[in-house]
C-alpha cells in the first residue's frame, strides 16, 4: 500500500524514481523496491518519504480510492 502510494504520489509530481531519490536520500533501487512492495519502510522512514513528497505519513498509508 505505501509503495502505491508513493509511485502515485511522485507520478503526480511529475518525478522520476531518479528525481525523487535525489530529494529524498534514498537510492534509486530502494524507490524501485518499495513501489513494486518488496520493502517496508520504517516509521522514520516513511516520516522521511512523506516530507520529500511534500505530504503527510498518513497519505502514504491510507488505503487506496480514499
Amino acid at each position: 500500500m505505501v509503495g502505491r502510494n508513493v509511485k502515485r504520489i511522485r507520478l503526480k509530481q511529475g518525478l522520476t524514481q531518479e528525481e525523487f531519490a535525489e530529494v529524498s536520500g534514498f537510492s534509486q533501487q530502494y524507490i524501485s523496491d518499495l513501489e513494486r512492495g518488496l520493502r517496508n519502510p520504517t516509521v522514520i522512514t516513511l516520516f522521511e518519504l512523506a516530507s520529500a513528497l511534500r505530504t503527510t505519513p498518513s497519505e502514504l498509508v491510507r488505503p487506496s480510492g480514499r
